[in-house]
């Protein structure tokens, strides 16, 4: 059933929203509803365009390869993540140092901050929306679903906010994502 793929998707697009807000909790850095709306948004534009652009390259494919090419396209941007969380364990990211968004140090990411936070969040997950939409999950309610999925994870992130939990899940979800559209492309391989 695709709506577990769209779920799959879903967790992997936003699990560096997650993480960061985990930090800015941590830190006591406010994201609030207006700015979590922009971030999450952003998510689901930056979602919605990349499938269709996944839409426009399925009119060149033959039917029969593109449920294999979407599930390989997936495969490999998971094994970019994992390779980049390696290659990038030790040098400064967002999510390791999201306090960087917080331009004027106010302490409340405005609106000017949650644009280029949630662009900033986002440009990882242009790739896995083509590699999604040639795999043949719904563009309408995957942007949805990102959409909610992007406010309900820095929603949570913020509240879950402590030292420890920042400083375990900052650092590694990037590997989780990668893993996690592993796993979608992997699924919709074989499914």
């Amino acid at each position: 059933m695709k709506i577990i793929s769209i779920l799959l998707f879903a967790i992997a697009s936003n699990l560096d929203n997650f993480a960061v807000a985990v930090s800015y909790g941590m830190k006591k850095i406010k994201i609030e509803i207006v700015s979590n709306l922009i971030i999450s948004f952003i998510s689901a534009l930056g979602t919605f365009l990349s499938m269709y652009l996944g839409m426009i390259i399925l009119k060149f494919i033959n039917n029969k390869i593109t449920n294999i090419l979407g599930a390989t396209i997936l495969i490999l941007i998971g094994i970019y993540f994992i390779a980049d969380y390696f290659y990038k364990r030790d040098k400064e990211t967002l999510v390791k140092y999201p306090e960087k968004a917080d331009k004027d140090n106010s302490k409340v990411i405005d609106t000017k901050e949650a644009i280029l936070l949630g662009i900033g969040l986002n440009i990882n997950n242009l790739g896995t929306g083509i590699g999604a939409c040639i795999t043949g999950l719904n563009i309408y309610l995957t942007t949805f679903i990102v959409f909610i999925s992007s406010f309900v994870f820095i929603v949570l992130g913020y509240i879950l906010g402590n030292k420890l939990l920042s400083n375990l899940f900052g650092k590694i979800s990037t590997l989780i994502s990668g893993i996690l559209i592993i796993i979608l492309g992997l699924y919709e391989l074989f499914i």
